[in-house]
């Protein structure tokens, strides 16, 4: 066999490797939201979103989950901002200061463990924390916990971003007399679709995560009161909804979960969206 017809078959092979893959991934994905859709579907009604559980809800009584709607909203969004507030400062401090600096090293992998961190080891501390500040189970208390999971999320991201940004864009800014705080400015303009990606993503882990709020936002039946007290999550509505004995509460759980799917494909959805639309006007 010639070279060349060894080239052909290796990339006619590595081909047919990338559509299997993206087939089982397309697959994986349609299967999911096949089973959550058929077992959910059921316990769907207009009831399960416009209204707050009733006192027999988890018994097959009457109600929905808008407190778990919006408790997880208002604690996604929190943690969201309060992770953007420490992220985008030290990633702009990457790429502008440090540059290929022994720190920057250290600070990637530094938000590279975070990120490999597991939720449930975010929510023990996050507990222990509140005992060491005499915090109760409270949504700031979810707000601070879920931050630290978004945070090399959204951190990440947008490094990756940075990275892209033409090295002679950053160069011929610098030749111009401007300084370095105002580079950043520069580089906030040209990032601004990858920021929003990076938003974007960081919520949507932030809305879908259980197991860092389990013990430091708590659960309620009512809609979300203050900062100062307990908030219900939709993670946290199905999993007590599946613990129920009843089948009832159970396709309420599986309704539950297609309602979180929705909001968590609706928001990568608009990342997509946001970052072809608003890409247009950046320098490659």
């Amino acid at each position: 066999m010639t070279y060349n017809r060894r080239r052909k078959l290796m990339d006619k092979s590595m081909r047919w490797v990338l559509r299997l893959s993206i087939a089982s991934a397309g697959f994986v994905l349609l299967l999911i939201l096949g089973i959550i859709t058929w077992r959910g579907i059921g316990g769907m009604s207009w009831d399960m979103i416009t209204k707050p559980p009733e006192g027999s809800f988890y018994l097959g009584g009457g109600g929905g989950v808008l407190n778990a709607i919006l408790g997880s909203v208002v604690l996604a969004l929190g943690a969201t901002a309060l992770a953007a507030v420490i992220a985008v400062p030290v990633v702009l401090y990457i790429h502008t200061y440090a540059g290929k600096s022994r720190l920057a090293g250290r600070l990637r992998l530094a938000l590279d463990v975070m990120w490999g961190i597991p939720s449930i080891v975010y929510g023990a501390f996050g507990f222990s924390l509140m005992l060491l500040v005499g915090l109760r189970a409270s949504l700031l208390a979810g707000i601070v916990t879920v931050a630290f999971v978004a945070l090399p999320i959204l951190a990440r991201t947008f490094d990756e971003v940075l990275m892209l940004a033409p090295k002679e864009l950053r160069e011929s800014t610098l030749a111009l007399g401007t300084t370095r705080f105002e580079l950043v400015g520069m580089l906030l303009r040209q990032s601004l679709p990858g920021l929003l990606t990076a938003v974007l993503l960081a919520f949507g882990r932030a809305i879908g995560d259980g197991a860092s709020v389990m013990f430091t936002a708590g659960y309620t039946d009512r809609l979300p009161q203050g900062l100062m007290e307990p908030v219900a999550t939709l993670p946290l509505a199905i999993f007590f909804q599946l613990s129920a004995p009843f089948q009832s509460v159970q396709e309420r759980a599986y309704a539950s979960a297609l309602i979180l799917t929705a909001i968590i494909l609706g928001i990568s959805v608009l990342a997509q969206y946001t970052s072809r639309k608003l890409g247009r006007n950046t320098i490659r």
